[in-house]
């Protein structure tokens, strides 16, 4: 009798370490969703080529030894100002997603589903998805060269956007547990 006692004792550590597993998982990839977003809107390196760096804020030009020569604010184009909103306004809403979670995850009844998190972090990827798609078409009317290419702020935003779509749908499939 003590053995099958014991067994369950185990079996619900062994339950109860993989719901921590699952729950830092899920904690990480909403931060990591949240780095690339905060990264992508902040660094200035969407289009790059020889001599200058555009972001969603400047435009740089940079002299051969690498230093910053000139920084001028971007184009006052409604595109690039729905570009510059639509990825602040993913940013807000994968904040707003994480605080959630916290909230529903202490707060939410047992077998309760974690849907306004996940409903609020799929408008986040919705957000980037519009921003990214955007800037693609519109580049072109800002940057007339031809001898430039996407920079890695401008990756790491299409990156975020299945992270964040992911992990929202993650959200929305969960249950709480006790």
């Amino acid at each position: 009798m003590e053995r099958v006692s014991g067994w369950g004792e185990d079996r619900t550590q062994i339950l109860f370490t993989k719901m921590l597993l699952l729950l830092l998982g899920i904690i990480v990839l909403h931060v990591a969703v949240l780095v690339l977003l905060f990264i992508s809107t902040i660094v200035s390196q969407w289009i790059v080529g020889p001599g200058h760096a555009a972001d969603l804020w400047q435009n740089c030009t940079f002299q051969s030894s690498g230093n910053v020569q000139h920084c001028f604010s971007s184009s006052t184009n409604e595109w690039l100002q729905s570009v510059q909103a639509t990825m602040i306004l993913s940013i807000i809403f994968s904040v707003i997603s994480l605080f959630l979670f916290f909230c529903q995850l202490f707060t939410l009844t047992k077998g309760g589903r974690f849907y306004i998190t996940g409903i609020f972090q799929i408008l986040s990827g919705l957000c980037v998805m519009s921003a990214a798609s955007i800037y693609t078409v519109k580049h072109t009317e800002w940057q007339h060269s031809m001898d430039y290419a996407f920079g890695f702020a401008y990756i790491l935003a299409w990156i975020a956007l299945p992270l964040a779509l992911t992990s929202g749908v993650i959200y929305v499939i969960l249950r709480k547990r006790e």
